[in-house]
């Protein structure tokens, strides 16, 4: 505290950093931040003068964090500096603004819904007088000046916290996930078939495969797919209601959409588009037959992607445990799929053209050899 930039830059600490002065340690390579204050500016949140001093005091500094839980600080003796109460709210398990100054950034609607969903587990909730302001931010149309890289690194973030379907119930109290996520927001609503959901509402049924995703694996791209996988269902005519036939297929444009406008990285956004268009045929795969199964690996790309295809069926598996009444049930279906690819992997391309054959011919004796071993496999696995 105290401290200008000439002296920083003196005692061989590095500036980082545009838009506020923040400096590397020579050797520890530690961040240092001078004390600032902001002022609003503009739209979004990037319409903000930082202003700093040694003039500024650590009070004013820590008035412009988000929660009482982060404008806390502790000097080199231990001693906790705490003027906006951080550890009273840590006791009570409760995510609190610092000041009505949080209004001023729509990004903090994002982070307190990703804090949410980090310290759910531990019994946290927001509090209702911020989110109150949060859903103030949201009517005011800041929401929509924030850039997608923003928007989709909170989103990534909350995704691999350990309650990501808590950052978007929390968006949704706020209104926030009808501006950010409109695809997702429509889902809540929407009823399915009973017999088939129990639970009914797709939103609701979202969430909760969401929830499984987060049990099978702590990888982005499986989460993501969880999350977008139904969004078909979301535009079914209300005739059709609660039947979604040809869902898949619809939902690949919307899933395509979100992922264009947030600029999602193509490694989660191809996995979101296999499991959008093939999880029902992953469901029902041991009625396909052995020619469609084939044509399944092919399309699933399963001989080059291994990784992605055990990832596929983690996220058919959650969606199908996503449902009340299933959430322990056995999911035989990726077994069936998984030993299916393993067999037609023992079958080398480079043999055959040993053997004699050339050209097309080579992937015509593949397919005739994989399809006759999923033939028995189909009639080893299915009961009759």
């Amino acid at each position: 505290m105290g401290a200008t930039t000439e002296q920083m830059t003196k005692q061989g600490f590095r500036a980082v950093g545009k838009e506020f002065p923040v400096f590397l340690h020579p050797e520890t390579q530690e961040e240092h931040a001078l004390a600032r204050k902001e002022r609003k500016q503009g739209h979004g949140y990037q319409g903000f003068v930082c202003e700093f001093s040694p003039d500024v005091t650590l009070e004013e500094d820590l008035l412009r964090r988000d929660l009482t839980i982060n404008a806390m600080a502790q000097d080199d003796e231990g001693n906790i500096f705490d003027p906006y109460n951080g550890q009273a709210d840590i006791e009570r398990k409760r995510l609190r603004h610092v000041s009505d100054a949080f209004i001023e950034d729509p990004l903090r609607v994002l982070r307190v819904a990703r804090f949410a969903a980090r310290f759910h587990h531990l019994g946290f909730s927001v509090a209702e007088e911020t989110l109150q302001l949060m859903t103030e931010i949201t009517h005011s149309g800041e929401l929509q000046h924030l850039t997608a890289e923003r928007v989709w690194k909170e989103t990534e973030r909350a995704l691999t916290e350990t309650s990501p379907r808590i950052y978007f119930e929390v968006l949704k109290v706020c209104g926030a996930l009808s501006v950010i996520f409109p695809e997702i927001n429509q889902l809540f609503g929407v009823p399915q078939r009973k017999e088939f959901h129990p639970e009914i509402d797709t939103g609701l049924h979202t969430m909760m495969v969401l929830e499984q995703a987060c049990l099978a694996s702590d990888t982005l791209d499986v989460r993501f797919a969880a999350l977008t996988h139904d969004l078909g269902k979301g535009i079914t005519p209300e005739e059709m209601l609660p039947r979604h036939i040809g869902h898949e297929f619809k939902g690949l444009k919307l899933v395509k959409e979100l992922c264009t406008r947030l600029r999602v990285p193509n490694k989660p956004k191809e996995l979101a588009l296999l499991v959008c268009e093939f999880h029902t045929q992953c469901h029902t795969a041991f009625q396909l037959k052995p020619s469609t199964v084939l044509k399944l690996l092919d399309k699933l790309d399963a001989w080059r992607k291994p990784e992605r295809f055990e990832h596929f069926l983690l996220a058919c598996e959650a969606d199908a445990k996503g449902r009340t009444g299933y959430e322990d049930s056995e999911y035989p279906q990726a077994n069936y799929l998984r030993k299916a690819y393993l067999l037609c992997t023992q079958i080398n391309p480079g043999d055959l053209a040993k053997s004699g054959f050339k050209g097309p011919a080579i992937r015509e004796e593949l397919n005739r050899q994989r399809i006759e071993l999923l033939t028995q496999h189909k009639q080893d696995s299915v009961p009759n």
